[in-house]
Protein backbone atom coordinates (compact mmCIF):
# COMPACT_ATOMS: atom_id res chain seq x y z
CA UNK A 1 0.00 0.00 0.00
CA UNK A 2 2.83 2.37 0.94
CA UNK A 3 4.65 1.71 -2.37
CA UNK A 4 1.44 2.30 -4.30
CA UNK A 5 0.84 5.66 -2.62
CA UNK A 6 4.43 6.66 -3.23
CA UNK A 7 4.05 5.79 -6.95
CA UNK A 8 0.85 7.85 -7.15
CA UNK A 9 2.68 10.79 -5.54
CA UNK A 10 5.53 10.59 -8.07
CA UNK A 11 3.17 10.39 -11.05
CA UNK A 12 1.04 13.24 -9.72
CA UNK A 13 4.11 15.40 -9.18
CA UNK A 14 5.35 14.74 -12.71
CA UNK A 15 1.94 15.61 -14.16
CA UNK A 16 1.83 18.77 -12.08
CA UNK A 17 5.26 19.86 -13.27
CA UNK A 18 4.35 19.11 -16.87
CA UNK A 19 1.23 21.26 -16.50
CA UNK A 20 3.32 24.14 -15.22
CA UNK A 21 5.27 24.26 -18.50
CA UNK A 22 2.50 26.31 -20.12
CA UNK A 23 2.43 27.47 -23.71
CA UNK A 24 4.71 30.53 -23.89
CA UNK A 25 3.59 31.65 -27.34
CA UNK A 26 0.69 33.94 -26.30
CA UNK A 27 3.05 35.82 -23.98
CA UNK A 28 5.96 35.91 -26.45
CA UNK A 29 3.60 37.55 -28.92
CA UNK A 30 3.24 40.46 -26.51
CA UNK A 31 6.79 41.42 -27.56
CA UNK A 32 6.09 43.56 -30.60
CA UNK A 33 8.14 45.65 -33.01
CA UNK A 34 5.93 48.67 -32.29
CA UNK A 35 6.48 48.50 -28.52
CA UNK A 36 10.22 48.01 -28.93
CA UNK A 37 10.32 51.02 -31.23
CA UNK A 38 8.35 53.16 -28.80
CA UNK A 39 10.76 52.41 -25.95
CA UNK A 40 13.89 52.79 -28.09
CA UNK A 41 12.97 56.21 -29.42
CA UNK A 42 12.87 57.30 -25.78
CA UNK A 43 15.96 55.45 -24.50
CA UNK A 44 18.06 56.56 -27.49
CA UNK A 45 16.73 60.11 -27.62
CA UNK A 46 18.69 63.32 -27.17
CA UNK A 47 17.05 63.78 -23.75
CA UNK A 48 19.12 60.87 -22.43
CA UNK A 49 22.34 62.40 -23.82
CA UNK A 50 23.94 59.10 -24.76
CA UNK A 51 23.51 57.53 -21.28
CA UNK A 52 27.17 57.74 -20.28
CA UNK A 53 27.88 56.08 -16.94
CA UNK A 54 27.72 58.38 -13.89
CA UNK A 55 26.07 61.23 -15.82
CA UNK A 56 22.63 62.79 -15.77
CA UNK A 57 21.71 60.95 -18.97
CA UNK A 58 22.47 57.60 -17.35
CA UNK A 59 20.41 58.54 -14.30
CA UNK A 60 17.46 59.48 -16.53
CA UNK A 61 17.68 56.12 -18.27
CA UNK A 62 17.87 54.30 -14.93
CA UNK A 63 14.75 56.11 -13.74
CA UNK A 64 12.91 55.18 -16.95
CA UNK A 65 13.80 51.50 -16.55
CA UNK A 66 12.90 51.51 -12.84
CA UNK A 67 9.51 53.11 -13.52
CA UNK A 68 8.78 50.50 -16.17
CA UNK A 69 9.62 47.69 -13.77
CA UNK A 70 7.35 49.24 -11.13
CA UNK A 71 4.48 49.80 -13.56
CA UNK A 72 4.42 46.19 -14.75
CA UNK A 73 4.50 44.85 -11.21
CA UNK A 74 8.08 43.65 -10.79
CA UNK A 75 9.51 43.74 -7.29
CA UNK A 76 12.77 45.60 -6.54
CA UNK A 77 15.77 43.34 -7.10
CA UNK A 78 18.01 44.84 -4.43
CA UNK A 79 16.14 44.49 -1.18
CA UNK A 80 13.70 47.40 -1.16
CA UNK A 81 15.54 49.18 -4.01
CA UNK A 82 15.37 48.80 -7.76
CA UNK A 83 18.86 50.20 -8.17
CA UNK A 84 22.18 48.76 -7.08
CA UNK A 85 24.61 51.64 -6.70
CA UNK A 86 28.38 51.52 -7.02
CA UNK A 87 31.03 54.24 -6.74
CA UNK A 88 32.82 55.77 -9.72
CA UNK A 89 35.79 58.13 -9.53
CA UNK A 90 36.94 60.85 -11.87
CA UNK A 91 39.82 63.30 -11.69
CA UNK A 92 39.50 67.00 -12.42
CA UNK A 93 42.67 68.87 -13.32
CA UNK A 94 43.05 72.27 -11.65
CA UNK A 95 46.49 73.24 -12.95
CA UNK A 96 49.72 71.86 -14.41
CA UNK A 97 52.97 73.59 -15.29
CA UNK A 98 56.54 72.77 -16.24
CA UNK A 99 59.43 75.18 -15.86
CA UNK A 100 63.00 74.62 -17.07
CA UNK A 101 65.59 77.08 -15.79
CA UNK A 102 62.74 79.50 -15.00
CA UNK A 103 61.28 79.23 -18.52
CA UNK A 104 57.56 78.49 -18.16
CA UNK A 105 55.89 75.90 -20.41
CA UNK A 106 52.12 75.60 -20.67
CA UNK A 107 49.75 72.66 -20.72
CA UNK A 108 48.71 71.59 -24.25
CA UNK A 109 51.13 74.06 -25.86
CA UNK A 110 54.21 72.14 -24.78
CA UNK A 111 53.17 69.20 -22.59
CA UNK A 112 50.30 66.91 -21.64
CA UNK A 113 49.46 64.88 -18.55
CA UNK A 114 47.61 61.67 -17.81
CA UNK A 115 45.05 63.10 -15.40
CA UNK A 116 43.97 59.72 -14.06
CA UNK A 117 47.43 58.24 -13.59
CA UNK A 118 49.33 61.26 -12.28
CA UNK A 119 48.94 62.62 -8.75
CA UNK A 120 49.02 66.10 -7.23
CA UNK A 121 52.57 67.15 -6.48
CA UNK A 122 55.30 69.70 -7.03
CA UNK A 123 58.62 68.09 -7.90
CA UNK A 124 61.85 70.05 -8.28
CA UNK A 125 65.04 68.49 -9.60
CA UNK A 126 68.42 69.77 -10.79
CA UNK A 127 69.67 66.62 -12.51
CA UNK A 128 67.72 65.03 -15.36
CA UNK A 129 68.84 61.68 -16.72
CA UNK A 130 68.30 60.86 -20.37
CA UNK A 131 67.71 57.10 -20.63
CA UNK A 132 66.92 56.49 -24.29
CA UNK A 133 63.57 54.80 -24.77
CA UNK A 134 63.34 53.68 -21.15
CA UNK A 135 63.23 50.01 -22.13
CA UNK A 136 64.32 47.57 -19.43
CA UNK A 137 63.70 43.88 -20.05
CA UNK A 138 65.53 40.61 -20.69
CA UNK A 139 66.70 41.66 -24.16
CA UNK A 140 67.54 45.34 -23.63
CA UNK A 141 68.21 47.63 -20.67
CA UNK A 142 68.43 51.36 -21.33
CA UNK A 143 69.12 51.87 -17.62
CA UNK A 144 72.26 49.72 -17.56
CA UNK A 145 74.98 51.52 -15.63
CA UNK A 146 72.75 54.55 -15.02
CA UNK A 147 71.68 55.80 -11.58
CA UNK A 148 68.22 57.40 -11.77
CA UNK A 149 67.18 56.88 -8.16
CA UNK A 150 65.33 59.97 -6.95
CA UNK A 151 65.81 61.73 -10.29
CA UNK A 152 63.66 62.90 -13.20
CA UNK A 153 64.07 60.66 -16.26
CA UNK A 154 63.86 61.98 -19.82
CA UNK A 155 62.92 59.52 -22.57
CA UNK A 156 62.24 59.67 -26.28
CA UNK A 157 59.13 58.17 -27.83
CA UNK A 158 58.87 56.77 -31.37
CA UNK A 159 57.96 60.01 -33.14
CA UNK A 160 55.01 59.92 -35.47
CA UNK A 161 54.01 56.47 -34.26
CA UNK A 162 57.02 54.77 -35.88
CA UNK A 163 58.82 52.00 -34.06
CA UNK A 164 62.29 53.27 -33.19
CA UNK A 165 63.13 50.25 -31.05
CA UNK A 166 63.00 47.18 -33.34
CA UNK A 167 60.39 44.62 -32.37
CA UNK A 168 58.63 46.82 -29.79
CA UNK A 169 55.60 49.03 -29.65
CA UNK A 170 55.61 51.99 -27.32
CA UNK A 171 53.88 51.06 -24.06
CA UNK A 172 53.70 53.90 -21.51
CA UNK A 173 52.81 51.58 -18.64
CA UNK A 174 55.87 49.40 -19.22
CA UNK A 175 57.94 52.59 -19.44
CA UNK A 176 56.53 53.74 -16.08
CA UNK A 177 57.14 50.34 -14.50
CA UNK A 178 60.75 50.33 -15.65
CA UNK A 179 61.32 53.89 -14.40
CA UNK A 180 59.78 53.05 -11.03
CA UNK A 181 61.84 49.87 -10.76
CA UNK A 182 65.00 51.96 -11.12
CA UNK A 183 63.83 54.57 -8.60
CA UNK A 184 62.87 57.53 -10.82
CA UNK A 185 60.53 60.11 -9.26
CA UNK A 186 59.11 61.44 -12.54
CA UNK A 187 59.20 60.65 -16.25
CA UNK A 188 59.27 63.03 -19.22
CA UNK A 189 58.52 61.42 -22.59
CA UNK A 190 59.40 63.49 -25.65
CA UNK A 191 56.78 63.68 -28.41
CA UNK A 192 56.49 65.75 -31.57
CA UNK A 193 52.74 66.43 -31.76
CA UNK A 194 52.65 69.77 -29.95
CA UNK A 195 50.90 72.14 -29.60
CA UNK A 196 47.67 70.22 -29.05
CA UNK A 197 44.12 71.42 -29.49
CA UNK A 198 41.51 71.23 -26.76
CA UNK A 199 41.51 71.83 -23.06
CA UNK A 200 40.14 68.65 -21.50
CA UNK A 201 40.52 68.91 -17.73
CA UNK A 202 38.61 65.71 -16.93
CA UNK A 203 40.27 62.34 -16.63
CA UNK A 204 38.73 59.00 -17.53
CA UNK A 205 36.37 57.49 -14.97
CA UNK A 206 37.62 54.55 -12.92
CA UNK A 207 36.35 52.17 -10.25
CA UNK A 208 39.17 51.79 -7.74
CA UNK A 209 40.28 54.88 -5.83
CA UNK A 210 43.08 53.12 -3.97
CA UNK A 211 45.72 51.85 -6.37
CA UNK A 212 47.97 48.92 -5.61
CA UNK A 213 50.82 50.78 -7.31
CA UNK A 214 51.37 54.48 -7.90
CA UNK A 215 53.78 55.03 -10.75
CA UNK A 216 56.02 58.08 -11.13
CA UNK A 217 54.20 61.12 -12.51
CA UNK A 218 54.58 61.04 -16.28
CA UNK A 219 54.45 64.05 -18.59
CA UNK A 220 54.44 63.97 -22.40
CA UNK A 221 56.67 66.88 -23.39
CA UNK A 222 57.46 68.81 -26.55
CA UNK A 223 60.77 69.06 -28.36
CA UNK A 224 61.06 72.60 -26.98
CA UNK A 225 61.19 71.24 -23.43
CA UNK A 226 63.68 68.56 -24.47
CA UNK A 227 65.89 71.19 -26.08
CA UNK A 228 65.65 73.40 -22.99
CA UNK A 229 67.05 70.50 -20.97
CA UNK A 230 69.47 68.88 -23.43
CA UNK A 231 70.54 71.80 -25.63
CA UNK A 232 72.13 70.69 -28.89
CA UNK A 233 72.21 67.07 -27.72
CA UNK A 234 68.52 66.73 -28.57
CA UNK A 235 69.44 65.79 -32.16
CA UNK A 236 71.42 62.88 -30.71
CA UNK A 237 68.47 61.76 -28.62
CA UNK A 238 66.53 60.89 -31.78
CA UNK A 239 69.01 58.19 -32.68
CA UNK A 240 67.80 54.61 -32.01
CA UNK A 241 71.07 53.94 -30.19
CA UNK A 242 71.28 57.16 -28.20
CA UNK A 243 73.38 56.75 -25.07
CA UNK A 244 72.30 57.70 -21.52
CA UNK A 245 73.51 61.04 -20.19
CA UNK A 246 72.85 63.26 -17.17
CA UNK A 247 71.96 66.94 -17.70
CA UNK A 248 72.05 69.78 -15.22
CA UNK A 249 68.88 71.89 -15.35
CA UNK A 250 66.46 73.25 -12.80
CA UNK A 251 63.18 71.53 -13.64
CA UNK A 252 59.91 72.07 -11.77
CA UNK A 253 56.94 69.78 -12.40
CA UNK A 254 53.66 70.97 -10.90
CA UNK A 255 50.28 69.22 -11.04
CA UNK A 256 47.17 69.79 -8.98
CA UNK A 257 43.94 67.85 -9.32
CA UNK A 258 40.80 66.93 -7.41
CA UNK A 259 39.34 63.43 -7.19
CA UNK A 260 35.56 63.37 -7.45
CA UNK A 261 33.45 60.48 -6.24
CA UNK A 262 30.52 59.90 -8.55
CA UNK A 263 27.89 57.18 -8.60
CA UNK A 264 26.33 54.82 -11.07
CA UNK A 265 23.82 52.00 -10.79
CA UNK A 266 22.43 48.81 -12.19
CA UNK A 267 18.64 48.55 -12.33
CA UNK A 268 17.13 45.29 -11.03
CA UNK A 269 13.57 44.09 -11.49
CA UNK A 270 12.57 40.82 -9.80
CA UNK A 271 9.77 38.40 -10.68
CA UNK A 272 9.30 35.76 -8.00
CA UNK A 273 8.89 32.18 -9.11
CA UNK A 274 6.74 29.41 -7.64
CA UNK A 275 8.04 26.05 -6.41
CA UNK A 276 11.65 26.77 -7.48
CA UNK A 277 11.69 30.44 -6.50
CA UNK A 278 15.02 30.16 -4.66
CA UNK A 279 16.67 29.54 -8.06
CA UNK A 280 17.20 32.30 -10.58
CA UNK A 281 17.30 33.10 -14.28
CA UNK A 282 19.05 36.39 -15.13
CA UNK A 283 18.18 38.29 -18.31
CA UNK A 284 20.64 41.15 -18.78
CA UNK A 285 21.56 44.03 -21.06
CA UNK A 286 23.56 47.20 -20.56
CA UNK A 287 21.75 50.51 -20.80
CA UNK A 288 24.77 52.83 -20.79
CA UNK A 289 26.53 54.19 -23.86
CA UNK A 290 29.24 56.75 -24.65
CA UNK A 291 27.40 59.96 -23.77
CA UNK A 292 28.33 63.26 -25.42
CA UNK A 293 31.55 64.47 -27.03
CA UNK A 294 31.41 68.24 -27.44
CA UNK A 295 28.04 68.76 -29.15
CA UNK A 296 27.76 65.24 -30.61
CA UNK A 297 25.44 62.76 -28.86
CA UNK A 298 26.29 59.07 -29.11
CA UNK A 299 22.76 57.71 -29.10
CA UNK A 300 23.60 54.01 -28.75
CA UNK A 301 20.36 52.79 -30.30
CA UNK A 302 21.70 49.36 -31.16
CA UNK A 303 24.50 49.42 -28.59
CA UNK A 304 22.76 48.68 -26.37
CA UNK A 305 19.42 50.40 -26.51
CA UNK A 306 18.21 47.36 -28.45
CA UNK A 307 19.08 44.99 -25.59
CA UNK A 308 17.69 47.36 -22.97
CA UNK A 309 14.26 47.72 -24.54
CA UNK A 310 14.16 43.99 -25.23
CA UNK A 311 14.45 43.17 -21.54
CA UNK A 312 11.74 45.75 -20.82
CA UNK A 313 9.42 43.95 -23.21
CA UNK A 314 10.36 40.49 -21.92
CA UNK A 315 9.80 41.61 -18.36
CA UNK A 316 6.32 42.77 -19.26
CA UNK A 317 5.54 39.48 -21.04
CA UNK A 318 6.67 37.40 -18.04
CA UNK A 319 4.75 39.67 -15.65
CA UNK A 320 1.57 39.17 -17.66
CA UNK A 321 2.14 35.42 -17.68
CA UNK A 322 2.36 35.47 -13.91
CA UNK A 323 -0.79 37.59 -13.64
CA UNK A 324 -2.55 34.96 -15.76
CA UNK A 325 -1.49 32.23 -13.35
CA UNK A 326 1.27 30.93 -15.62
CA UNK A 327 4.30 32.49 -13.99
CA UNK A 328 7.74 30.85 -14.01
CA UNK A 329 8.81 28.23 -11.51
CA UNK A 330 12.18 29.88 -11.04
CA UNK A 331 12.49 33.54 -10.19
CA UNK A 332 13.71 35.89 -12.91
CA UNK A 333 15.99 38.89 -12.43
CA UNK A 334 15.87 41.50 -15.17
CA UNK A 335 19.26 43.17 -14.88
CA UNK A 336 19.99 46.44 -16.68
CA UNK A 337 23.69 47.18 -16.26
CA UNK A 338 25.56 50.45 -16.51
CA UNK A 339 29.30 50.81 -16.98
CA UNK A 340 29.61 48.20 -19.72
CA UNK A 341 31.26 50.62 -22.09
CA UNK A 342 33.78 51.54 -19.38
CA UNK A 343 34.89 47.94 -18.87
CA UNK A 344 31.91 45.75 -17.84
CA UNK A 345 31.69 47.69 -14.55
CA UNK A 346 28.04 47.17 -13.65
CA UNK A 347 28.02 43.42 -14.21
CA UNK A 348 31.33 43.14 -12.41
CA UNK A 349 29.86 44.94 -9.42
CA UNK A 350 26.72 42.80 -9.45
CA UNK A 351 28.59 39.49 -9.71
CA UNK A 352 30.99 40.59 -6.94
CA UNK A 353 28.04 41.78 -4.79
CA UNK A 354 25.14 39.60 -5.98
CA UNK A 355 21.71 40.24 -4.54
CA UNK A 356 20.82 36.60 -5.23
CA UNK A 357 23.26 33.69 -4.87
CA UNK A 358 25.24 32.92 -7.99
CA UNK A 359 25.28 29.21 -7.12
CA UNK A 360 21.48 29.34 -7.39
CA UNK A 361 21.61 31.29 -10.68
CA UNK A 362 21.02 28.76 -13.44
CA UNK A 363 21.85 31.03 -16.39
CA UNK A 364 22.52 34.57 -17.60
CA UNK A 365 20.96 35.38 -20.98
CA UNK A 366 22.68 38.58 -22.07
CA UNK A 367 21.62 40.81 -24.96
CA UNK A 368 24.03 43.34 -26.42
CA UNK A 369 23.06 44.66 -29.85
CA UNK A 370 20.22 42.77 -31.59
CA UNK A 371 18.65 45.51 -33.71
CA UNK A 372 20.85 45.69 -36.80
CA UNK A 373 22.10 43.47 -39.60
CA UNK A 374 25.71 42.41 -40.20
CA UNK A 375 26.64 43.59 -43.69
CA UNK A 376 29.74 41.40 -43.65
CA UNK A 377 27.76 38.18 -43.18
CA UNK A 378 27.71 36.57 -46.61
CA UNK A 379 25.89 33.32 -45.89
CA UNK A 380 22.26 32.43 -45.27
CA UNK A 381 19.35 34.81 -44.75
CA UNK A 382 20.68 38.22 -43.70
CA UNK A 383 17.30 39.11 -42.15
CA UNK A 384 16.76 35.93 -40.16
CA UNK A 385 19.83 35.22 -38.04
CA UNK A 386 21.40 35.98 -34.69
CA UNK A 387 24.90 35.33 -33.41
CA UNK A 388 24.73 33.02 -30.38
CA UNK A 389 27.87 33.27 -28.27
CA UNK A 390 29.04 31.24 -25.28
CA UNK A 391 26.42 28.49 -25.35
CA UNK A 392 29.24 25.94 -25.69
CA UNK A 393 31.43 27.29 -22.89
CA UNK A 394 30.15 26.17 -19.47
CA UNK A 395 27.22 23.78 -19.81
CA UNK A 396 26.45 20.97 -22.22
CA UNK A 397 22.74 21.72 -21.64
CA UNK A 398 22.77 25.18 -23.18
CA UNK A 399 23.14 24.59 -26.89
CA UNK A 400 20.55 21.80 -26.89
CA UNK A 401 17.95 23.97 -25.16
CA UNK A 402 18.71 27.01 -27.29
CA UNK A 403 18.46 25.07 -30.53
CA UNK A 404 15.32 23.25 -29.43
CA UNK A 405 13.49 26.48 -28.57
CA UNK A 406 14.58 28.09 -31.82
CA UNK A 407 13.48 25.07 -33.86
CA UNK A 408 10.12 25.01 -32.09
CA UNK A 409 9.28 28.72 -32.24
CA UNK A 410 11.50 31.27 -34.01
CA UNK A 411 13.32 29.23 -36.66
CA UNK A 412 16.23 31.64 -37.00
CA UNK A 413 19.71 30.88 -38.28
CA UNK A 414 21.85 30.53 -35.17
CA UNK A 415 25.34 31.63 -36.14
CA UNK A 416 28.18 30.39 -33.93
CA UNK A 417 30.96 32.38 -35.62
CA UNK A 418 32.07 34.06 -32.39
CA UNK A 419 32.35 30.81 -30.45
CA UNK A 420 35.60 30.21 -32.31
CA UNK A 421 38.40 30.19 -29.68
CA UNK A 422 40.55 32.02 -32.25
CA UNK A 423 38.05 34.84 -32.76
CA UNK A 424 40.26 37.89 -33.28
CA UNK A 425 37.59 40.25 -31.97
CA UNK A 426 37.24 38.27 -28.71
CA UNK A 427 33.49 38.92 -28.67
CA UNK A 428 32.90 36.32 -25.93
CA UNK A 429 34.86 38.47 -23.48
CA UNK A 430 33.38 41.85 -24.42
CA UNK A 431 29.97 42.08 -22.80
CA UNK A 432 28.34 41.68 -19.40
CA UNK A 433 27.71 37.94 -19.64
CA UNK A 434 31.42 37.34 -19.14
CA UNK A 435 31.31 38.47 -15.52
CA UNK A 436 28.74 35.73 -14.87
CA UNK A 437 30.81 33.21 -16.81
CA UNK A 438 33.97 33.99 -14.83
CA UNK A 439 31.96 33.08 -11.70
CA UNK A 440 30.87 29.78 -13.26
CA UNK A 441 27.32 30.75 -14.26
CA UNK A 442 26.34 29.37 -17.71
CA UNK A 443 25.61 32.11 -20.23
CA UNK A 444 24.32 32.83 -23.70
CA UNK A 445 25.14 36.13 -25.40
CA UNK A 446 22.88 37.33 -28.24
CA UNK A 447 24.45 39.67 -30.77
CA UNK A 448 23.83 41.03 -34.27
CA UNK A 449 27.47 41.50 -35.33
CA UNK A 450 27.07 45.20 -36.11
CA UNK A 451 30.63 46.52 -36.03
CA UNK A 452 30.29 48.64 -39.15
CA UNK A 453 30.54 52.40 -39.64
CA UNK A 454 27.89 53.21 -36.99
CA UNK A 455 29.50 51.27 -34.13
CA UNK A 456 30.44 53.66 -31.30
CA UNK A 457 29.52 56.66 -33.44
CA UNK A 458 26.79 59.30 -33.18
CA UNK A 459 25.13 57.66 -36.19
CA UNK A 460 23.92 54.64 -34.16
CA UNK A 461 20.36 55.99 -34.13
CA UNK A 462 16.92 54.39 -33.68
CA UNK A 463 15.84 55.04 -37.27
CA UNK A 464 18.40 52.45 -38.44
CA UNK A 465 17.01 49.59 -36.37
CA UNK A 466 15.22 46.67 -38.03
CA UNK A 467 12.42 46.35 -35.48
CA UNK A 468 10.84 43.21 -36.93
CA UNK A 469 14.14 41.34 -36.77
CA UNK A 470 14.82 42.70 -33.29
CA UNK A 471 11.42 41.49 -32.07
CA UNK A 472 12.09 38.01 -33.43
CA UNK A 473 15.49 37.87 -31.71
CA UNK A 474 13.95 39.07 -28.45
CA UNK A 475 11.33 36.35 -28.69
CA UNK A 476 14.07 33.72 -29.06
CA UNK A 477 15.59 34.95 -25.79
CA UNK A 478 12.13 34.92 -24.18
CA UNK A 479 11.40 31.34 -25.25
CA UNK A 480 14.83 30.20 -24.05
CA UNK A 481 14.31 31.95 -20.71
CA UNK A 482 10.87 30.40 -20.39
CA UNK A 483 12.32 26.92 -20.74
CA UNK A 484 15.16 27.59 -18.33
CA UNK A 485 12.80 29.10 -15.78
CA UNK A 486 10.41 26.12 -15.89
CA UNK A 487 12.51 23.00 -16.51
CA UNK A 488 12.99 20.58 -13.63
CA UNK A 489 16.74 20.91 -13.19
CA UNK A 490 19.21 23.73 -13.08
CA UNK A 491 21.69 23.73 -15.94
CA UNK A 492 24.68 21.48 -15.54
CA UNK A 493 28.02 23.23 -15.02
CA UNK A 494 30.16 20.58 -16.61
CA UNK A 495 32.60 22.51 -18.87
CA UNK A 496 35.56 24.35 -17.31
CA UNK A 497 35.79 28.11 -17.83
CA UNK A 498 37.92 28.96 -20.87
Amino acid sequence: MRNFLFLVFIVSSAIGQAQKMSDPKPFANLITADDLKKHLYIIASKDFEGRETATEGQRKAAAYIENHFKNIGLAPGNGSNYQLYYPVYQDSLNSAEITVNNQVFKLNDDFAVNIGADYSSTLMGSEIVFAGHGVSDSSRDDYAGVNVAGKIVLLVNDAGGQQRVPGRRFNPYRIQEAAQKHGAIAVLIIQENFPRKGNNTRGNMYLTAYKKTNYPNTFLVSEKIAQAIMGNDYAMAKSPNAQPKTYTANVKLSLNKDVQQLQSSDVLGYLEGTDLKDQLVVISAHYDHLGKRDTAIYYGADDDGSGTVSILEMAQAFAKAKAAGKGPRRSILFLANSGEEKGLWGSEYYTDHPTYPLDKTTVDLNIDMIGRLDDTRKKGDSTNYVYVVGDDKLSTDLKKISESENKKYTKMELDYKFNDPNDQQRIYYRSDHYNFARKGVPIIFYYDGMLDADYHRPTDTPDKINYDVMAKRAKLVFYTAWDMANRNDMLKRDIPLQ
